[in-house]
């Protein structure tokens, strides 16, 4: 008795070619964001007092990384082309662009070119502030990705409206993009006096800070693109991206700012609005006897 060849159905076999596909769309954006890091790196290092473009290069460059690092989540989780391998590489790709490129792009903007002018003692100092406030940066970063990994459903320390999505602790895009924002405020002129490092390193310690608090930080992840929204929203997001066409430097500085603030009176707001804890019930003087 012979058998028949398995019939195989072409829309079946298309679909299938297509599901494969889309797990390859969303790693083709972070690829995107390790090039980007890599670009941001090299820029940094090349950057000096006469080319301050270069660090402007950088800064840019991690901006553009945020919006790779966005779509690729986003795509995945709209497509439910997720997998271990994909959260596995984005999460190596975020090490390298938000951890040590704008650690890179923070020290040799902020501490590495000051003038030999300010003391030789004095300007030593603070290059070593700024490698351990940068080396700080780096690993509070990454301690923040390796406990995004591990934790299901964390809860923030300062809870937030039901329903709504938040970050424990601001995330490293935000922190890598708050640095690259005030790089690309000045145009990538790097720092030329002492204490302008100096508040520059605390400013870096501040966000290493955030980054591992347990701070509620509102999250985008939140936004389902899958189900209709007001019109209105693509007036907004249409303004908001014209001016950053026509003034990214003060916008993108404005919108770091603001969203680093968010977090900072969330915290402060559930600091003073706690209700007070209620004394311990008076214990009868008769039990005791």
């Amino acid at each position: 008795m012979s058998q028949r060849p398995l019939q195989t159905d072409p829309d079946l076999t298309r679909q299938r070619g297509v599901r494969k596909g889309l797990y390859l769309l969303p790693s083709m954006f972070t690829a995107g964001n390790i090039a980007a890091g890599y670009y941001a790196i090299s820029q940094a290092i090349q950057g000096t007092a006469s080319d301050p473009w270069h660090f402007d290069q950088a800064a840019k460059a991690i901006g553009f990384a945020i919006v790779f690092d966005f779509f690729d989540g986003g795509i995945a989780r709209l497509t439910n082309t997720a997998s271990a391998f994909g959260g596995e590489l984005d999460s190596l790709a975020d090490v390298i662009t938000f951890g040590v490129a704008p650690a890179v792009l923070a020290w040799m903007w902020g501490f590495r070119m000051l003038p030999l002018e300010a003391g030789p003692d004095l300007r030593t100092r603070v290059i070593q502030l700024g490698a351990i406030a940068t080396f700080v940066f780096l690993l509070a970063g990454a301690s923040r990705l390796a406990r995004f990994n591990i934790q299901v459903n964390p809860q923030p320390s300062n809870p937030g409206r039901p329903g709504r999505k938040y970050f424990v602790g601001m995330p490293i895009p935000a922190g890598a993009g708050a640095v690259a924002a005030v790089v690309h405020l000045v145009q990538g002129n790097p720092l030329q006096m002492w204490w302008l490092s100096i508040g520059w390193g605390v400013f870096v310690f501040a966000i290493a800070f955030l980054m591992v608090s347990t701070w509620r930080f509102f999250s985008l992840k939140g936004i389902n693109f899958r189900q209709r929204q007001n019109f209105r929203w693509l007036i907004v997001i249409g303004m908001v991206m014209a001016l950053i066409w026509f003034s990214s430097q003060y916008v993108l500085f404005a919108l770091a700012l603001i969203y680093i603030l968010s977090g900072v009176f969330a915290r402060l707001s559930f600091v003073f609005r706690r209700p007070p804890v209620p004394p311990p019930p008076p214990q009868d003087e008769a039990s005791h006897a």
